[in-house]
């Protein structure tokens, strides 16, 4: 199984990327987690947010694999436990699927991308920086996959 990180914005600080890579170097060789950055659109020169919003769409559903399973999280998604994400990771391992999970940017991702989602996720209730959303969905697929294991981590062991 993998799992695929479509995240808007580049150029994170240090702190972000070693954040994401404890959690994915951590997962099994059978759950391999890849991050693909899409550069933000423009904000320079006037434009209307949703105009920014369907460009960075385009750019996404360009990183997106054709055949996964689409997931994109946003504060006014299905609010989800840990046990759930396990219970739905292991489905869609049964299932043979990959996972893609979209992050958007500052303003968010487009509502027509929301609307192709088979899973529109929330981490939390709150608004999120998208760099801190990646930290937390890579240590939450670690601790999921790690709950379907068996492993203690889950525990807090």
């Amino acid at each position: 199984m993998k799992f695929r990180i479509v995240a808007v914005g580049r150029r994170m600080p240090a702190w972000i990327a070693a954040g994401c890579a404890e959690y994915t170097q951590r997962m099994p060789r059978e759950c391999r987690v890849e991050l693909v950055e899409i550069k933000p659109a423009a904000r320079a020169g006037g434009g209307a947010v949703q105009q920014w919003l369907a460009l960075e769409a385009q750019r996404i559903r360009a990183a997106l694999p054709a055949r996964a399973c689409k997931v994109v999280l946003d504060e006014r998604g299905k609010p989800c436990t840990t046990q759930e994400l396990a219970r739905r990771i292991a489905r869609w391992q049964r299932d043979g699927l990959d996972v893609a999970f979209v992050i958007g940017g500052a303003d968010g991702t487009a509502r027509e991308l929301q609307s192709e989602a088979d899973w529109l996720m929330s981490l939390s209730p709150l608004t999120l920086p998208h760099g801190l959303v990646r930290v937390l969905l890579a240590e939450q697929l670690y601790r999921a996959v790690s709950l379907i294991a068996g492993h203690p981590y889950h525990r807090g062991e």
